[in-house]
């Protein structure tokens, strides 16, 4: 933001050009609305940082307490009881590893299938250079939500993640097991991935006037992966208009009113195609994804029933908190 200084400067010049010029070279660009948004996401960062080590430190002394605990309790005990406990922990600890190595099989296995004959979904990470590196870590933690959210359902979609280059492509490398991920993953723009099937490229993006009714299983549905989408109005519908590719939206307005602009965060897009894929119901997808507080009912009926549970509720409003937002 301008300091005191810079912002006397501007105030005392006469020409509105040269005032212009003041307060764009200042600030870099970014409006006053974008600096006080800018603002508070940071002071939001380092408050949910403190948060973090608070939390690490509530576990560790968690840890500590119940490691004592177990210690005083096997202090009590004979040699023959010790035993006993120690093989039933053993035996409770190897069923709960072969639960999760299980439930990976079963994973892996409809990640697979959906590479093969799945719906396939793009997350255009072409728009790096545009956002900011804590912008690009909120992206990279959607993704991360994405992929988990895909791995557990039985209608799984095959994901790509295409114009995977520079920041966004170290930040995904640190991703624990990034590598090991059952998804298609290029460095090119998903317009030279797909090349030969440009006819089936559909982007989804709020400014479209298509509305979309259904999903094809012979589209490729592109979600434009940019936060912030108050710096970059229009970006991605003006994208796929020079590259000459379909567009859609999804269709929010005839299911439900949002109580803002129809903007929705990556992994919630995602997670609406995904609901879709299993339920074929738009209504149903939009009412289990979107937040409560970022829409209204479309009329009494709606009203009256058809609401996320409070559990679920709570749980995607987390999510909301914490990823910003993208054009859909």
């Amino acid at each position: 933001m301008a300091d005191d200084s810079s912002t006397a400067a501007a105030s005392t010049t006469t020409s509105p050009p040269l005032t212009a010029v003041a307060t764009t070279t200042v600030t870099g660009g970014l409006s006053k609305t974008a600096q006080k948004k800018l603002l508070k996401q940071q002071k939001f960062e380092a408050k949910r940082a403190e948060k973090k080590a608070a939390a690490k430190a509530q576990k560790k002394s968690e840890t500590e307490r119940k490691r004592k605990e177990w210690e005083d309790k096997l202090a009590t005990m004979s040699e023959e009881e010790k035993l006993k406990v120690m093989e039933s922990r053993k035996e409770v600890r190897k069923e709960r590893m072969d639960r999760r190595a299980e439930e990976k099989q079963l994973k892996a296995e409809r990640l697979n299938a959906a590479k093969m004959n799945g719906q396939n979904v793009v997350i255009d990470l072409e728009f790096s250079d545009l956002m900011t590196p804590t912008e690009i870590n909120s992206l990279v933690q959607q993704i991360m939500y994405c992929y988990a959210v895909n791995g557990r359902c039985t209608s799984a979609a095959h994901l790509w993640l295409t114009g995977c280059q520079g920041e966004m492509d170290k930040q995904l490398q640190r991703l624990p097991g990034f590598d090991k991920w059952i998804i298609d993953k290029d460095t090119q723009p998903y317009i030279q991935t797909f090349e030969h099937q440009k006819e089936h490229l559909v982007y989804l993006t709020a400014d479209s006037e298509t509305m979309l009714d259904d999903l094809d299983p012979k589209k490729i549905y592109i979600v434009g992966g940019l936060v912030d989408r108050n710096r970059w109005k229009g970006i991605t519908m003006k994208k796929a208009e020079e590259q000459n590719i379909q567009t859609a939206k999804l269709p929010i307005g005839n299911f439900l009113k949002m109580s803002s602009s129809q903007v929705l965060t990556v992994n919630q897009v995602i997670e609406i195609i995904l609901k879709y894929l299993e339920t074929r119901d738009w209504k149903d997808s939009f009412f289990q994804v979107i937040p409560q507080r970022k829409r209204f009912e479309a009329d009494s009926e709606e009203k009256q029933g058809d609401l996320v549970d409070d559990k679920d509720e709570q749980q995607y409003d987390v999510q909301e908190k914490k990823k910003p937002c993208t054009e859909t």
